[in-house]
């Protein structure tokens, strides 16, 4: 998995852009169970995005801070997203995202996404 990813990667890095940059992303996540409040999670990543014809991509990673409900302290991993969209029609567009988070004693964890979004 980690191969395909830097795959990907270097491949969209090696391609000219029309439009590419570098950027700063900061995510703060609340979680809930119910009414009862279950922790937090902040990502600082830097990123690159850009686009190639139709296809737009992105890749960014960075530290992941984590703090539990009524636990002292935080736990710090490294986390990354690779991504993109590409643009079907002027209305109708596909996205995927591939995320991960590194964890020194457990095996570390991935996610994907997959979606369209159609434009009235």
């Amino acid at each position: 998995m980690k191969t395909i990813a830097l795959a990907l990667a270097a491949t969209a890095f090696a391609s000219t852009p029309a439009m590419a940059g570098v950027y700063l992303n900061a995510e703060s996540r609340d979680g809930y169970t119910g009414k009862d409040y279950t922790g937090r999670t902040v990502d600082l990543h830097v990123g690159y995005e850009g686009d190639i014809g139709k296809l737009g991509y992105y890749v960014q990673g960075g530290p992941s801070v984590s703090a539990v409900a009524e636990v002292d302290g935080s736990d710090t991993r490294l986390a990354g997203k690779l991504g993109g969209k590409f643009n079907v029609t002027q209305k109708l567009g596909v996205y995927g995202e591939i995320s991960g988070v590194s964890n020194e004693d457990a095996d570390n964890t991935y996610g994907t996404k997959i979606g369209a979004k159609y434009k009235f």
